[in-house]
């Protein structure tokens, strides 16, 4: 399949699409399948093609098996990277291959793109299936899904251009949250502020998610709820994001680097058209017959005189001109939650309280938000100022000699060098790194398939000619890859270091002993 390029500002690299396998099934009905598809101003004839030969591929594959359908094609010019969000509702990324060395990624990277997408939407919306139920005809669902999905896309977008995620992000992972290492008696004072938290309002059960710069500190959330409420703070409700007018998700998550530091292209770059900016006229946003609410807009987030974070995203109260308080769905509960932000010097509160307790609307969340003042005021200024002291800064998990990435797959918790520090490894070393992290990632896939014991051992080391050496190894759930450079050529030496990082760092969980 040859990607479309005769098209007014469409994307010359990358096709993403969103279908139902259950809808369009009678001839002459083929578009009522199609729920989204970027570019959006490609004509129905192109967007029938991409998914008839998508829906081809996963009819032909859940022959031999049933479980687990398509996952990836390697066609010669293109990666078909597939994702079934929900049952029979896929979502297909095409991205055109090249031979610039800045357009090679991990495929699971791009499919963490994919899962997050859903996973957030999921948590503004509800399911896909739900709202297709709702309104069978469609137009409710695609009227949420292509404004959700731009502004999403929208933190890629550099110039005109968006970015994918490529091999200068094999130390990153996404899908996990990233979390501060706090000292004994700061942690005393976190587990007191919650239980202040989770008392302060009577009867009303509050879950909660604290947040120190970029850092989760605590949550006593579902870890899947943790990580699509972590990923939407950092995007659009931290101090950061807050005071650059701009999403820190491209710091933290994508590996951008702070302003001082100049380096090369960080991603995989494919043209876009301005439909970010001017949707075009066959969007579906273009329907104004649906109320839709756009939660990842920029610059729609400050912070009001209570410390409490405001946006008129959802609103205003019926009769009144007080913005509503935004609402999520918990994935855990299904229950519907007030999200209800604070934030007070690098410290940011998150409450979530069930819009079952609450009887009288704002009202009755504004008397939440002043009984939390009220009870925990002190506390919040005694954890901010503890955390403060005990901060490293940016640099606080650099580790000299060492470009690392470290992984616990049964918390999602990641942890990594510093964005700066990863942009000074030469090239050969990403990109040697990226490949590592394929080799390992097919493993993992291969396992999970074949039932095979998932908590084997596996080691990796390769030596680059750039006299550098990329290791990895994966034990009980966790996973530690390295790159070592300017480094001695024996793999003992490469060994020893790799398990002194695993000792001091990491309590010998990847020593060999």
């Amino acid at each position: 399949m040859g990607m479309a390029t005769a098209n007014s500002g469409g994307s010359e690299g990358m096709e993403l699409c969103i279908f139902d396998l259950r809808r369009g099934q009678q001839e002459g009905q083929e578009l009522d399948k199609i729920l989204f598809f970027f570019p959006a101003d490609l004509p129905f004839s192109t967007q029938l093609s991409v998914i008839g030969l998508s829906e081809g591929l996963i009819t032909f594959t859940r022959i031999f098996s049933p479980e687990a359908a398509c996952e990836l094609i390697e066609a010669e010019r293109h990666s078909h990277v597939f994702y079934e969000a929900e049952p029979d509702i896929w979502m297909v990324m095409v991205v055109e291959k090249s031979k610039e060395a800045e357009a090679i990624w991990r495929i699971d990277a791009l499919r963490e793109v994919l899962k997050e997408i859903h996973s957030l939407f999921m948590m503004f919306y509800g399911p896909v299936r739900e709202m297709l139920e709702k309104d069978p005809s469609g137009g409710l669902t695609r009227a949420h899904l292509y404004p959700f999905i731009m502004d999403y896309l929208s933190d890629f977008l550099v110039g005109k251009k968006t970015q994918l995620p490529s091999f200068r992000d094999c130390l990153k992972e996404f899908g996990t949250v990233q979390m501060l290492t706090v000292g004994r008696e700061a942690a005393i004072e976190v587990q007191s502020l919650v239980r202040v938290l989770e008392s302060g309002a009577g009867a009303t059960h509050f879950y909660s998610l604290i947040l120190f710069q970029d850092l989760l500190v605590s949550t006593t959330l579902s870890p899947d709820d943790t990580i699509n409420l972590f990923a939407y703070a950092i995007q659009r409700l931290s101090p950061r994001a807050l005071s650059s007018g701009a999403s820190s998700w491209s710091y933290l998550r994508r590996g951008s680097t702070p302003s001082h530091v100049v380096v090369g292209p960080t991603f995989a770059t494919v043209s876009v058209s301005d439909q970010f900016h001017h949707l075009p006229a066959n969007s579906p946003s273009q329907d104004n017959s649906y109320h839709v609410k756009r939660p990842l807009q920029h610059n729609r987030w400050s912070k009001g005189k209570d410390g409490f974070l405001v946006t008129d995203i959802w609103g205003t109260e019926t009769g009144s001109l007080i913005p509503s308080t935004p609402t999520i769905w918990l994935q855990q509960t299904g229950e519907r939650m007030y999200l209800c932000a604070y934030q007070y010097k690098s410290l940011t509160l998150i409450l979530l309280v069930p819009l079952s307790s609450i009887l009288n609307g704002e009202q009755g969340v504004s008397l939440v938000k002043q009984q939390v003042l009220e009870n925990a005021s002190l506390k919040i200024l005694k954890v901010e100022e503890k955390l403060s002291k005990g901060w490293g800064g940016e640099n606080a998990y650099h580790v000299s000699g060492y470009r690392y990435l470290l992984i616990d797959d049964d918390r999602n918790v990641s942890r990594a060098s510093p964005p700066a520090k990863v942009t000074t490894l030469a090239k050969e070393s990403l990109l040697a790194m990226s490949k590592l992290r394929e080799e390992v990632d097919l493993e993992k896939s291969r396992s999970k398939w074949d039932n095979a014991d998932r908590d084997k051992d596996l080691e990796i080391c390769i030596r680059v000619k750039n006299n550098a050496w990329v290791i990895a190894r994966t034990t009980r759930g966790k996973e530690l890859y390295m790159v070592l450079e300017r480094a001695n050529e024996t793999l003992l030496y490469a060994s020893d270091a790799f398990e002194k990082f695993s000792d001091r760092y990491c309590g010998g969980a990847f020593s060999l002993d």
